[in-house]
């Protein structure tokens, strides 16, 4: 079964702005999804010093599947000396809500619509932690 005919516009085109690669993904973040996203992330994580953000503001759920993609990509950015940062966390949406339900929160760089990582923003704040969000910049 080819799973990326269910999942056309899961992801958006990568773009770079300013050294940093942005790929806009969109929907749901689910086990068939991992499957059509694994390869693309692998391969935009496998570059050493890689500077990734991952704008999530169009995904409408994600599940543990989705989570553990992200945790690899991660994983993945920072043993190559690489950053990755996730845009669009927004309160209480489902992202934000599976982070906080998994103490995962203070293990992503978040970074607000404005570009700036850190406490105060609507991921930390909906984390319930203040600062939570934030991360080694």
């Amino acid at each position: 079964m080819d799973e990326a005919q269910y999942y056309p516009g899961l992801v958006g085109p990568s773009r770079v702005a300013g050294g940093t690669t942005v790929l806009e993904l969109s929907g749901d973040l689910d086990i068939l999804a991992v499957s059509v996203l694994s390869g693309r992330l692998d391969d935009l994580t496998g570059a050493q010093g890689a500077d990734l953000l991952l704008d999530l503001r169009a995904v409408t759920f994600i599940d543990c599947a989705g989570l553990s993609l992200l945790s690899r990509a991660r994983y993945r950015t920072r043993q190559r000396g690489g950053r990755l940062r996730l845009a669009g966390v927004i309160a209480g949406g489902s992202v934000a809500r599976l982070l906080r339900m998994t103490g995962l929160t203070g293990d992503f760089e978040i970074v607000s619509d404005d570009g700036t990582a850190g406490a105060g923003d609507a991921a930390t704040e909906a984390a319930g932690a203040p600062g939570a969000g934030s991360a080694v910049a």
